[in-house]
């Protein structure tokens, strides 16, 4: 899907490079060096995705179909929207979406956004009323900022992980769908031993969109059986 050379949309297929400049870091200038050649970047601009990241729901979505037309979803630490776009898009005008975050998010078309914190006790019952029902997709694509140690940021993503799952638990209907963010390393076995009970099917995927340096998977668990299992 990426494109190589002129088909990049870039003269001659060159990359970009960007000089260190002062008062920039090494890391920073890296990452804007990869933005500015990453044909995924010019893809979500070119759609009118907010982020890259929604070519990863996309793609996740294409090979597994859980998006389906008429669908109730909640997206949980939506900002800046790019996900919520791509599944407003895929459960359209008979569906439902409800975009969640602790920070300030623009509207998205066909979604409802709500600046909240979805492990208030009284959000389950909030996100149910805002969609008329059931939840038949969870997702969560919340990761903890980085601090370059490896074991630390999957610790703390993991935690993210964990409160999205123990959310879905909470309002997914039976045969819903979980889709969440981990770091590599996947998800502790205690962890995984229970999503595997309580769903159909649970697999770890890494989408084309996900650059191959990243240790980002993410975890999707379809066919839920419900929170007593």
């Amino acid at each position: 899907m990426t494109g190589k050379g002129q088909g990049s949309g870039r003269r001659g297929g060159l990359k970009t490079r960007v000089k260190t400049a002062r008062g920039r870091s090494s890391s920073s200038t890296r990452w804007l060096q990869r933005q500015l050649n990453d044909p995924y970047v010019e893809k979500a601009q070119a759609a009118g995705y907010r982020s890259r990241a929604a070519f990863k729901l996309a793609e996740i979505d294409d090979k597994h179909r859980f998006l389906k037309p008429g669908a109730r979803v909640l997206d949980l630490g939506a900002a800046p929207g790019g996900w919520t776009q791509v599944a407003a898009e895929r459960i359209g005008s008979d569906g439902a979406i409800v975009a969640i975050d602790l920070l300030e998010m623009d509207p998205v078309p066909g979604a409802d956004v709500l600046r909240m914190d979805f492990m208030d006790e009284d959000a389950p019952a909030r996100l149910e009323t805002a969609l008329g029902g059931p939840v038949d997709v969870v997702l969560s694509d919340m990761a903890a900022a980085t601090t370059g140690h490896r074991r630390t940021d999957h610790l703390r993503t993991l935690a993210l992980f964990e409160a999205a799952y123990d959310f879905a638990l909470q309002v997914l209907t039976p045969g819903g769908t979980f889709l969440a963010k981990v770091f590599r390393g996947g998800t502790e076995q205690a962890l995984l031993a229970d999503m595997k009970r309580r769903f159909a099917s649970v697999r770890h995927i890494k989408p084309p969109a996900s650059r191959a340096e990243s240790v980002e998977l993410y975890v999707l668990a379809s066919g839920f059986r419900g929170a007593g299992n």
